[in-house]
């Protein structure tokens, strides 16, 4: 296990910038996410990290040593491609043990990591077997194998998982994360899919434009994002706009085109004051409709629209010129008129003040 630092990091391409100062500190054994739409420099800070991209400026780190000008062979990571790049001549066996055999080991040593290798990822079985003779998942188990054979301090994951189906996805999520807390490894993971971070992530690190907006647990950046561009991209969310009437620490009085809401700062050190514009983020899960309104936090309104998708429901409900989606579990209120006037209630600390 390793700490992975990058520190200051800047990549230009030609007239881009596609990493702009990134800081980021990765702790030993920690399965770390880069998360964030298409183009907005994770798989280049993964690249850099592995040494297939030199920074114009800034350095990394593999815990005290400086590894920003070494070859990505003497950085001892292990990396999983998206289209897992396995040689289609060769069998599992053969694919896994390559990297082995080209660092000269003794042959009864590559056939023991191997044997470990591969029953670490359940292809124990398939060892004989030839790429295409393996479904999309086992191959990707294959290449996760070949990565850990080498006993890698660090491994590097790019977009692993995109080219499988959803059920294999979801079962490849918990899989990854079992391999690589069993074998304690310090592991950083690209992906745009919110899910599959949410899910197995330690941490994760938002990024937008070539810079790290936010850095948390799955928790923190889905419950308390710090700007709006967080909040959009983890999840849902609604967005209203209003006016600070009174502050006290980090609870605030917000007046909107609907009524006054109370909502929290999760960032106490903002500077907001009484008078100042700021935007909510509601997610729609934590508003729960009902008929008569409740001391505080109702919007009067009526469901406008209401969609089925089994185990929920989702309304569209109207209180003035306010829009809210609205997820119900077990949803209840499917066939409610929409002439019958009701009220949309949150939790104080589900109405998030975000910094923009």
């Amino acid at each position: 296990m390793i700490s992975v630092s990058v520190r200051k990091v800047v990549k230009k391409f030609d007239s881009i910038t596609a990493l702009e100062a990134v800081d980021l500190l990765i702790e030993p054994g920690e399965l770390f996410f880069l998360l964030g739409p298409s183009g907005c420099g994770k798989t280049t800070l993964l690249r850099t990290i592995a040494g297939f991209h030199i920074p114009d400026q800034g350095q990394v780190f593999f815990d005290n040593k400086d590894v920003t000008a070494v070859e990505p062979y003497k950085r001892n990571t292990g990396m999983v491609f998206q289209n897992y790049a396995l040689w289609p001549h060769m069998t599992v066996t053969q694919n896994v043990s390559f990297g082995l055999e080209q660092k000269k080991l003794k042959k009864g040593l590559i056939k023991e990591r191997v044997l470990a290798a591969l029953k670490a990822v359940e292809m124990q079985n398939y060892a004989e077997r030839k790429p295409n003779q393996l479904s999309g998942g086992q191959q990707q188990r294959v290449a996760l194998a070949r990565a850990l054979v080498i006993r890698p301090q660090c491994l590097l994951l790019d977009e692993p998982l995109s080219n499988l189906d959803a059920k294999l996805r979801l079962e490849m999520r918990m899989e990854i994360r079992r391999v690589c807390k069993e074998y304690n490894l310090t592991t950083i993971y690209v992906t745009h899919d919110q899910k599959e971070a949410l899910s197995i992530a330690d941490r994760i690190a938002i990024l937008h434009e070539g810079k790290v907006l936010q850095i948390g647990s799955p928790h923190e950046i889905y419950k308390y994002p710090k700007n709006s561009f967080v909040a959009d991209f983890i999840g849902e969310t609604n967005f209203l706009k209003g006016t600070i009437v009174k502050r006290e620490g980090n609870k605030v009085l917000i007046k909107t085109s609907s009524g006054n809401i109370h909502g929290i700062l999760p960032n106490i050190k903002i500077a907001t004051i009484e008078g100042s514009e700021v935007t909510l983020s509601i997610r729609p899960e934590t508003i729960r409709i009902k008929r008569e309104r409740l001391r505080h936090n109702c919007f009067e309104g009526n469901i406008n629209e209401s969609i089925y998708y089994g185990e929920i429901g989702q309304y569209i409900f109207l209180s003035g010129d306010i829009t809210l989606k609205i997820f119900e579990l077990n949803p209840q209120l499917l066939k409610v008129s929409r002439q019958i006037k009701l009220y949309a209630c949150v939790d104080i600390d589900d109405v998030i003040v975000l910094q923009d």
